[in-house]
């Protein structure tokens, strides 16, 4: 699955670069700046950023991790995990200079048209309570808060 995506900067001011936006499925070859990239682009780190949990991730699921390339370089990603019943989306993120372009909205659609595709109705996302520039990003794309849930979690 691989995508080419015209856009602009933002509406209003600030950058209006006009950039080709390429959305594919990251290689096993690339987990190593994957995981640099997050060191950078992502909010924290998890117990599970690490080439052994990603190698696993794509071979389990081979499309699953999308990648956003502006201009050759990358630029966002996001996983987009179907487990056959749920649709699931961690690790949005997008580099700091490249915010605010529409990068992020591209990578959601394509996730969404994954799941879609793969028979998907409703797809859910991890987001920190404390990250408030990303929740603007997913109310954007048409995400909401579902109050009477808590994730429940237990590292093995």
């Amino acid at each position: 699955m691989a995508k080419r995506v015209r856009h602009r900067g933002p509406a209003g001011g600030g950058i209006a670069v006009m950039s080709d936006l390429h959305i594919r499925a990251a290689e096993p070859s690339e987990l190593d700046a994957v995981l640099a990239f997050w060191k950078d682009a992502a909010e924290g780190t998890s117990i599970s950023d690490d080439r052994t949990g990603m190698a696993r991730l794509l071979a389990r699921d081979p499309e699953s991790l999308l990648l956003a390339e502006c201009d050759g370089e990358l630029a966002g990603t996001v996983i987009a995990g179907f487990d056959g019943w749920r649709c699931h989306l961690y690790r949005l993120a997008v580099h700091p200079r490249h915010r605010r372009r529409g990068v992020a909205r591209a990578l959601l659609a394509a996730a969404e048209e994954r799941f879609v595709s793969l028979g998907g109705r409703r797809g859910d996302a991890m987001v920190l309570d404390r990250n408030e520039s990303a929740h603007h990003a997913w109310r954007a794309a048409g995400y909401a808060r579902e109050p009477q849930w808590s994730r429940w979690v237990k590292p093995l």
